[in-house]
């Protein structure tokens, strides 16, 4: 059975609390990654695709604009986040491909909890959040708060951001001394990420809402037989700039 590093960043006497949202553990990234074999042991029989690929983390390297819109097509409705590169940049960047080449695509918010995070970012396809597990950016310093509709990468610990991302529910800016970084804001449709589906509760261990780990494992299977109330996101797109108009000189008529 998989080993699970569940991020340890709680907060104080979570048993003994009310469930507010001070007292829910920080948001958590479970990794499920096993160690390795060398690949001098096992030589691949194939050449690297040469092209990008969700298969292949390290070919999305794409620089995200200095500000951008995500669009995000649900289950519930819409909503639209604006990402500004210059307060997370190495976050910004990652969010930038994730969302074009469609990670979130069938994905679930499989960790809601009123008043405090909604948490997504695990693929529906399992193959996919694999090789993403080990696909580690550095931090970047937390140069805006975490408050209500800020977006920010969940982290099991220093220089462990994924792929794995929360929106704010309530001004949680205790997280800030965390090291969570927010990277972006929901400008539309925040009454949307609101109504997303919560009754499951927290996750397990803690809770009897869904396993990270099994989500990893089982994808999109996993969920729909055992939390089939979880909304979940139709497709994920960057919204192009709208166009520069610029208008002509009108000649006056003879």
């Amino acid at each position: 059975m998989k080993k699970q590093t569940i991020l340890v960043l709680m907060v104080a006497a979570l048993a003994l609390a009310p469930l507010t949202a001070s007292a829910w553990a920080a948001p958590q990234a479970t990794s499920t990654t096993k160690k390795t074999t060398s690949s001098a042991n096992h030589p691949t029989t194939t050449a690297p695709k040469s092209s990008a690929s969700l298969l292949n983390p390290g070919s999305l390297k794409l620089q995200a604009p200095a500000v951008f819109d995500a669009k995000f097509t649900t289950s519930k409705g819409d909503f639209v986040v604006e990402v500004t590169r210059a307060w997370s940049p190495r976050g910004a960047d990652r969010f930038y491909n994730l969302v074009k080449y469609h990670f979130f695509d069938g994905a679930a918010f499989f960790r809601v909890l009123d008043g405090f995070v909604v948490q997504f970012g695990i693929s529906a396809r399992p193959e996919v959040s694999h090789v993403w597990e080990s696909a580690k950016i550095a931090d970047d310093p937390v140069t805006q708060s975490n408050t209500r509709g800020m977006l920010t990468f969940a982290t099991s610990g220093p220089n462990t951001r994924t792929s794995q991302l929360f929106i704010n529910l309530g001004d949680n800016t205790s997280l800030d001394g965390m090291g969570f970084s927010p990277f972006g804001k929901v400008t539309s449709g925040m009454d949307v990420v609101q109504e997303l589906y919560s009754g499951y509760g927290e996750g397990a261990p803690n809770g009897s809402g869904p396993d990270q780990g099994r989500i990893q494992s089982e994808g999109k299977a996993y969920l729909e037989k055992s939390f089939p109330l979880l909304d979940t996101i139709k497709t994920a797109v960057i919204v192009p700039p709208a166009p520069v108009v610029t208008s002509k000189p009108t000649i006056p008529a003879k």
